[in-house]
C-alpha cells in the first residue's frame, strides 16, 4: 500500500508533463591474433622456506588483478605509490561477462590513462542499442554529440582486455604483479595490515602494507572480513558465440524482449558475436544430458531474429556452451583500518545493462582523486575515517547505474501479470518515442549522464505512459484497476532497489557528514 501511494504522488506530479508531451512525438587488430600469456611470475630463486614475510616497503596491496585490479595498480602506481598485486591466475581469463563497456566507461579509462588498453584487442566500437520485442525493433543510439569521436562503447574478448590492463600495470618499476592465492587478511587490534598468500611454489607468504585493497571479484572469499554481503542471484547467463554472421544494426548491441526473459547479443570480434540467454533463477538446463540444448532450440530459438537464426542453431551444435550466475550485491561497508572493498567483491548488479566496469572504473578515479594529496597511509585510523567519504562519492553514478539495472531486468522479463504486461510494453513504446524519451533512458543507461533523480523521472514516465495507454481514448473499471496495478507494481520495482541503495546517499549526497573530509595531517 505504502508504495502504491508513493508512487501514485510521484506519478502525479510527472503524468501530465509527459502524457502531453509524448502525444506529439508519437509519430584493429586481425580476428587470428593471439595474445600471450605474460610471465610476470617470479621465480623463487633456490629459497627452501616453508613460510616468508615481505617488509612494509609497499604503500598498498592489491588483491585481484581483473578489470578494477589491474586498473587501480596502473592509477596509483602512476601516482608514484609502490604497489604489490596478487592474483589467482595470472593466465588469460575465460569469462562470458565483462564484455561490453559502456561510454561512461570509456570516459573513465581516457580520465585514467587507459584507453589503449582496448586497442590491438580486435574490440568493436558500439554506439547503441536494438531492441526487439513482438517481431518489432527500435534502433537506441548513444548520446554521443558534443564527445570526441573515439567516445562509444568498446566489445571485446574480456581475458584480452584484461591482459592488456595487467601488462600496463607491470609496465610500471613500481608495481610487483605476482601470481599467488591470498588465503587470509593480516589483523592487529582490528587494523589490515597486509596478507597471508601462496606462491606458485606453495610458499607461504605474509605481505605487509598500510593499505590493502580487495579486488578478488564476484567470488570473493574475502569481503566477508570487510562487509557484511546480501548476494542475490535473480538469473543466470548462457553464453554462446555466433560465427561469421551479421548483426542487423551494425556496431550495436541487440536486446530481445524474449520469455521468459531478454536475450543478448554484441559484437565482441571482428568475426564474432556474444550470445547471451537470461535464465531466470538459480538453475538452468543441463548440459551434460542435453536439456539446455533441447531448451535452446525449442524455446529460445524461435524468438531469435531471422538474420540471426542460423548462426545460433549451429553455435548450439558446435556445443561450446557456458553458463554463469547473476549476481547482485549492494554495496554494505563496513569501514575498517587499513583496508578498502572495490569491485565486484564490493558491490554487483545484474550484467543486463552491462554497467559493472563503468561502476568499478568510475569508483578508481573517485579513490585516486581522495588519496593523491597523502604524502603517505601510515595512519591506518586516520586514513579509513576519510576514506568514508568514498562511499558517498561513488554513490551518485554506482547507485544510477545499479538502481537501473536491477529495475529494467524485472521490467524486461516476461509475466502472466496484464499490469507487468503493460509495463513492458509501455517501455518499448517509450524508448521508441525518440527525442528526450530515448535519449534520457540511454544517457543513464550508457554511463554518459548518471544522475539518480533522472532515472526515477523517467521510469515513472513510462509506467504513466502505460496508463495512459490504457486509459485512453476512453477509460473502463478494468483498465483502471490495470493502471493502479501498474503504478504499484512500478514502485514495488524501483523503491526496494532504492532503499537498498540509501536513499540519502543516493539523492541528497552533500547531506551525509562523510561527504568531504580533509586529508589527514602528515
Amino acid at each position: 500500500m505504502f508504495y502504491c501511494i508513493l508512487g501514485a504522488m510521484v506519478a502525479s506530479l510527472l503524468g501530465l508533463l509527459f502524457l502531453q508531451s509524448s502525444r506529439g512525438k508519437k509519430k584493429s587488430g586481425a580476428s587470428s591474433m593471439e595474445i600471450q600469456t605474460l610471465n610476470f611470475v617470479k621465480e623463487n630463486s633456490g629459497n627452501e622456506k616453508c613460510y616468508s614475510e615481505i617488509d612494509g616497503s609497499n604503500d598498498i596491496i592489491i588483491v585481484g588483478a581483473g578489470v578494477a585490479g589491474s586498473a587501480l595498480a596502473y592509477t596509483l602506481g602512476k601516482d608514484g605509490r609502490r604497489v604489490h598485486v596478487i592474483e589467482r591466475d595470472l593466465t588469460e581469463p575465460d569469462r562470458i561477462v565483462g564484455e561490453l563497456l559502456q561510454p561512461g566507461g570509456y570516459l573513465k579509462l581516457m580520465e585514467l590513462g587507459i584507453e589503449d588498453c582496448v586497442s590491438q584487442i580486435d574490440a568493436q566500437q558500439v554506439y547503441g542499442y536494438a531492441l526487439y520485442k513482438d517481431g518489432k525493433s527500435t534502433k537506441l543510439s548513444y548520446p554521443l554529440e558534443g564527445f570526441h569521436s573515439d567516445v562509444a562503447g568498446r566489445s571485446f574478448h574480456n581475458g584480452r582486455f584484461i591482459q592488456r590492463m595487467r601488462e600496463k600495470a607491470a609496465s610500471l618499476s613500481n608495481v610487483k604483479l605476482e601470481q599467488g592465492t591470498v588465503t587470509s587478511l593480516i589483523e592487529e587490534k582490528g587494523t589490515i595490515k597486509g596478507v597471508q598468500y601462496k606462491n606458485t611454489t606453495g610458499q607461504v607468504i605474509t605481505a605487509y602494507a598500510p593499505l590493502t585493497i580487495v579486488c578478488d571479484g564476484c567470488f570473493s572469499n574475502l569481503r566477508r572480513s570487510l562487509c557484511k554481503p546480501k548476494v542475490d542471484i535473480p538469473s543466470c547467463f548462457v553464453g554462446l558465440i555466433l560465427e561469421n554472421c551479421e548483426l542487423p544494426y551494425k556496431n550495436h548491441g541487440h536486446v530481445i524482449l524474449a520469455d521468459p526473459s531478454p536475450i543478448l547479443f554484441y559484437p565482441i570480434s571482428s568475426t564474432e558475436i556474444r550470445c547471451l540467454v537470461d535464465v531466470p533463477g538459480q538453475r538452468v538446463p543441463s548440459i551434460s544430458n542435453g536439456e539446455m540444448n533441447h531448451y535452446l532450440k525449442t524455446v529460445i530459438a524461435p524468438q531469435i531474429p531471422p538474420e540471426l537464426h542460423s548462426a545460433f542453431m549451429s553455435a548450439i551444435e558446435k556445443g561450446n556452451i557456458r553458463t554463469m550466475t547473476n549476481r547482485s550485491m549492494p554495496a554494505t561497508p563496513q569501514p575498517t583500518p587499513g583496508a578498502l572493498l572495490l569491485g565486484d567483491a564490493f558491490n554487483m548488479r545484474h550484467p543486463l545493462t552491462g554497467g559493472g566496469m563503468t561502476v568499478a572504473l568510475s569508483d578508481i578515479v573517485v579513490l585516486r582523486d581522495l588519496l593523491r594529496p597523502l604524502r603517505n597511509l601510515n595512519d591506518s585510523h586516520s586514513l579509513c575515517k576519510y576514506l568514508e567519504s568514498f562511499y558517498t562519492l561513488r554513490k551518485p553514478v554506482a547507485s544510477t547505474i545499479n538502481t537501473l539495472a536491477g529495475a529494467l531486468y524485472k521490467v524486461f522479463c516476461a509475466s502472466s501479470d496484464p499490469s507487468r504486461k503493460e509495463m513492458r510494453q509501455a517501455c518499448f513504446d517509450y524508448l521508441s518515442l525518440g527525442g528526450v524519451f530515448t535519449n534520457g533512458p540511454i544517457a543513464l543507461l550508457s554511463g554518459l549522464n548518471p544522475h539518480p533523480l533522472g532515472l526515477v523521472i523517467h521510469f515513472f514516465a513510462v509506467a504513466i505512459y502505460g496508463v495512459g495507454r490504457l486509459l485512453l481514448p476512453f477509460p473502463s473499471p478494468k483498465r483502471m484497476l490495470i493502471g493502479a496495478r501498474l503504478i504499484s507494481g512500478a514502485s514495488g520495482i524501483i523503491f526496494p532497489i532504492i532503499k537498498a541503495e540509501g536513499i540519502r546517499e543516493m539523492f541528497l549526497p552533500g547531506s551525509m557528514p562523510t561527504y568531504y573530509k580533509a586529508p589527514p595531517v602528515s
